[in-house]
Formats: structure tokens, sequence, C-alpha cells
């Protein structure tokens, strides 16, 4: 697949973004465009430490395994408004989220950052899709993110892909705390993501939710933060499925698998409810 890339000078300013995807509320086409957006970027040690302060990482002289995604949400928020780009970005609901590490992250940049969708694909709920994002280096790829993204105002034909059965891992509890009622709008203050579903009860019940929930991203980054080091610096790959959201305020616990090269996690909250599973494993 040929990609069509839209190079920018610098990452775009989100506010118009945010105005384009409140005024977008219909499906306008049954595939996805052949559309990439990249940018060059550089990380500040500022807006870092907000980050890692936030999610629980500590001070080290890595990433954070989730950050470069937090240095793509405008480029995806660019190519997710794009007239070209067929769904309307409110009510995209964040189903997957897979990371692959190929090198230690190290450094602050320069990098280059791209984002692309592909593998549209027919799901119970509608239909699904990978929001792609790579960061690179002067020596090539260097981490990539795989969002994978269900739509419910588009239905296809044909079934859910059936997912590979996975041999279960005793896990036991590994770390516990509070998801405070306002994390949704302080982690939107460092990720940029002003998703109305995690600032406010009242936005959040215009989406059907009783409450604002927890962002899917900050959920992974706080367990990612609990379980490093059980996690190599790289040549692996970390896996989540968001299950149930998590209601704010709210208590949860993680539970992991023995240190290994394979591991899994579990984040639930009041009465067993699983909100999020987890995996790492080596790369192929």
């Amino acid at each position: 697949m040929a990609i069509d890339w839209l190079d920018l000078p610098a990452p775009p300013a989100l506010p118009g973004l945010f105005l384009r995807a409140a005024l977008r509320r219909r499906v306008t086409g049954r595939s996805l465009p052949e559309l990439g957006v990249r940018c060059q970027v550089t990380v500040d040690p500022k807006h870092l430490a907000r980050y890692r302060q936030i999610c629980g990482f500590s001070d080290e002289h890595r990433l954070p395994v989730p950050y470069p995604h937090i240095l793509a949400f405008a480029l995806q928020m660019q190519l997710l408004t794009d007239t070209r780009f067929p769904f309307p970005l409110l009510g995209l609901v964040h189903l997957e989220n897979h990371i692959r590490v190929l090198r230690p992250l190290g450094g602050l940049g320069p990098f280059t950052v791209s984002v692309q969708v592909q593998d549209l694909q027919p799901h119970d709920k509608g239909a699904t899709f990978s929001l792609i994002t790579q960061l690179h280096d002067q020596l090539g790829l260097l981490w990539e993110g795989d969002s994978r993204i269900l739509c419910r105002a588009l239905r296809l034909d044909g079934k859910t892909a059936e997912r590979a059965a996975e041999t279960t891992l005793t896990q036991t509890t590994l770390a516990h705390w509070r998801a405070p009622a306002d994390i949704g709008r302080r982690y939107a203050r460092i990720a940029g993501d002003y998703n109305p579903i995690h600032l406010f009860a009242a936005t959040a019940k215009l989406f059907g939710f009783p409450r604002a929930i927890a962002h899917g991203l900050w959920n992974k980054g706080r367990a990612l933060a609990e379980l490093g080091a059980r996690l190599p610096d790289a040549g692996y790959s970390v896996s989540v499925r968001f299950q149930k959201p998590v209601l704010l305020p709210a208590e949860v616990r993680l539970l992991a698998s023995e240190p290994g090269s394979h591991g899994q996690f579990s984040l639930l909250g009041q009465n067993e409810l699983s909100h999020m599973s987890g995996s790492w494993q080596p790369l192929d």
C-alpha cells in the first residue's frame, strides 16, 4: 500500500482539531484512506517529567514505554479529523493497544513520528481498524504502537476474528492505587486528550457513562510503571485489552505473573471487576 504522506513542519495545534472533531457526526465512506501524517519531534524534559509523575514512572534515562503515544497525539488527531478519514472521531472506542519496543528508548530526539490507519475488519459491534504509530530515530524504527479502534457507526459483512487461545498464568497482587475523580482532567493537561468522557461526570453522561472514566492509556501507563523491573529494556511487545471502564473515583488492583520473558497482568476493580488484561513477550 502506497501511503500519501502529509509532512508537517511541527505538530498541529489541537484546538482547531477538537472543533473539527466536534462538528463531524456521520460516516462518509466504507474504506480507509491510504493516508499518513508525520513530523519531526523532540522531547521537552519538563513535559516528560510531568508524564512520569502522573503515571508513576521512575526518573531514568529511557522514555516510558507508552510516552511516544503522547508525542504522536496531535498527529493522530490530524489524521482522524482529515476529511478523507471516513469515520467521526467522537464515539470511536479504543479496544486494544499493542506496543513493540525494538530498541532502548534513549535520548530526547529528534525523532520522526508517523501515524497511519490500516486493517479495517468486521466486528460484532461495528467495524475495527488499527491506528499505527511509529517512532524513528537516525538508525530507523525504534518503537511501534497499534491502537485497535472500534467504530460502531459502520457495519461490514463478516464476523469478529476469533482470538487465539492463550495459556493463563497465575497472577498475584503487585500493587494497588486510587484513581481520583480528577485524574482524567490532570492526564488531559499532559496528554492533550480532552475527550469529554474523561473530564466530568456531566460530560461523560452525554456518552452514556454514569461518571467520568479513566483514560485507557493512563491505566496502561500506570500499570507499566509498576511492572517496570519485570520488563526488558527492548526487544519485546506489551499488549492490553481494555475491558470495563474505570469509573472515577475508583480503587484498583494490579496483578501480575512471576518475572520472566513472558508474562501477564490484570487491572481489577471492586468485586474483581476486570478493567484491563495484558501480556508481555519477546519480539518474534
